[in-house]
């Protein structure tokens, strides 16, 4: 069996799985912080040198996402372009990427998987008709894995905001109690911690500053979250900002129902831990101890029968 298809796939694979590492761990860069670092470091001397100072994603996926992104939106209806949209805010815009970005990554993703499955069964493989049904697959598959992906990193953004809450809510609260107004603890949050928590409430205070209804700015971290514990928290807020109520009794019964919450949360975990220990110990190590404790016994009493016979 030649090794060549197997070679092939294994650097096409590992190809994509590049792409995804370097959409992961690209981040939105601040405009103003880009323009201190290039005024401090030597200017490209012309347009080239300043394409090639650009991250690989941003050179070439990303060109190539945009120039098949009118492709991906006429397979997409509006219904699930503003669901994707939703999920990408959801998300914390991973990659600084928006929407046409991502419908054009899905395609690029999806002709690879497919140009990789026809190359492999369809060509190397000698069969046309496998590797066209194959690739056919392959191109559902890399069109669907980054909805995958985006959840993933969906579920992971709300799980940081959901640990990072009891500790916002309680700087909030001392910050209220010591005079300072609910827009000026935000403020204070957002410089003291770091995490999508304090850039959803960073996000919120620049569109109220702008004009935007305090309300109306924290519904919107709502709908970018969708975590129930920050939900229940706004709600409070925005009620009691409407009743009339003490901000500071708010915050300071929330802070405790949080942080009531949070420790729940860890009994919760250490009660399932001897469950989830459970497999490892049937799986790997009673095995080993059997064949340790066992395996010199029946040695001996296959040595015995032997010699009996």
């Amino acid at each position: 069996m030649s090794i060549l298809p197997i070679v092939v796939g294994a650097v096409l694979a590992l190809g994509i799985l590049l792409v995804f590492v370097g959409i992961a761990q690209s981040q939105p860069v601040d405009p103003v912080q880009a323009r201190l670092t290039q005024l401090g470091t030597m200017q490209a001397r012309n347009l080239e040198e300043l394409e090639l100072q650009q991250p690989l994603f941003e050179r070439t996926i990303r060109p190539l996402a945009q120039r098949l992104s009118g492709i991906a939106q006429r397979l997409t209806s509006a219904t699930q372009a503003g669901r994707t949209e939703k999920r990408l805010a959801m998300a914390g815009h991973p990659g600084n990427m928006r929407t046409s970005d991502f419908l054009g990554l899905k395609v690029v993703i999806a002709i690879a998987v497919a140009a990789v499955a026809f190359l492999l069964f369809g060509i190397l493989g000698g069969n046309l008709l496998e590797g066209v049904l194959l690739a056919v697959v392959g191109a559902g598959i890399g069109y669907l894995a980054p909805e995958f992906w985006l959840g993933r990193r969906i579920r992971a953004r709300q799980k940081q905001i959901l640990l990072a809450i009891p500790d916002a809510l309680d700087l909030l609260t001392i910050s209220v109690r010591a005079g300072l107004g609910f827009d000026a603890a935000l403020a204070k949050v957002t410089e003291k911690m770091v995490g999508p928590l304090p850039d959803e409430f960073r996000r919120a205070l620049a569109e109220i500053r702008v004009g935007k209804a305090r309300r109306d700015a924290l519904r919107d971290i709502v709908a970018r979250t969708e975590v129930p514990a920050l939900t229940n928290f706004i709600g409070a807020v925005i009620q009691a900002e409407q009743l009339g109520v003490s901000i500071s009794k708010v915050l300071q019964v929330q802070s405790e129902q949080l942080r009531i919450e949070r420790r729940q949360r860890a009994e919760e975990l250490a009660a399932q831990a001897p469950i989830k220990m459970l497999f490892p110990l049937v799986g790997c190590v009673f095995p080993s101890l059997f064949i340790v404790i066992l395996g010199p016994a029946l040695i001996l009493i296959a040595v015995n029968l032997g010699g009996a016979k």
